[in-house]
């Protein structure tokens, strides 16, 4: 199964009051494996960047000026998301500001199954956090890197949170890089001994013995007509 971990990085918390997306981050997983595809777009918002938004993200109008709008990168990224199930912390954020993007390009809205991962971890851990920080602390994810929210960053740690989320190394047996390193889809060759088969055919003694204990059978059904 091919899923797409997906995070943005926006101007601001609501797209209908015209904040734009900045950053989009992806990152491909096929069969709960990353593959080693990922995309990563900086976009041009076309509008100031908020004080409040930079601090969290640390995109300045300085970085922005020169990377393309988001209907230059429209097809590239539609073309990567496929059918493929996303995965989004959080996903009516991503999902709202996503799809006013595509509206405001004329296409139309994201059709893509979903899984959110913020609820799967509050019906998982009902009454603990949830935020992305905050599961790779109960996972022990090194995410000493996080000192801003990245788009591709923060889809690489989800991707970590997620496998964790959905049962743990333990689903493939801790075997996620030599799945990926041969291409295998779940299943790995496994070289093991060629034994014998077992001899099962009665031996001389175990026929005669048989033969004696028939003898003591009376009226016995397979002599019938």
């Amino acid at each position: 199964m091919r899923e797409v971990v997906l995070d943005t990085e926006t101007t601001g918390l609501d797209p209908l009051a015209g904040h734009r997306v900045v950053e989009i981050g992806c990152i491909e997983l096929v069969n709960m494996v990353a593959t080693g595809r990922s995309l990563q777009l900086y976009l041009n918002p076309e509008m100031p960047m908020p004080a409040g938004a930079q601090e969290v993200h640390g995109l300045t109008d300085e970085f922005l000026a020169d990377k393309p709008l988001f209907a230059d990168k429209v097809e590239e990224f539609i073309e990567f998301l496929g059918d493929a199930q996303l995965v989004i912390h959080n996903a009516q954020f991503d999902l709202g500001f996503l799809n006013a993007e595509l509206a405001r390009t004329g296409r139309a809205k994201l059709t893509n199954d979903y899984v959110d991962t913020v609820s799967l971890a509050r019906r998982k851990f009902p009454g603990q956090r949830a935020s992305l920080d905050a599961l790779c602390d109960r996972f022990s994810i090194d995410n000493a890197k996080r000192t801003k929210h990245g788009a591709l960053l923060d889809s690489e740690l989800l991707a970590e949170v997620y496998l964790e989320l959905s049962g743990g190394r333990q689903r493939d047996l801790g075997l996620a890089p030599e799945m990926a390193a041969t291409g295998l889809s779940g299943m790995l060759a496994v070289k093991r001994p060629v034994r014998p088969a077992r001899p099962h055919v009665a031996s001389a003694a175990e026929l005669a013995a048989h033969a004696e204990f028939l003898k003591k059978v009376s009226d016995p059904i397979w002599l019938k007509e």
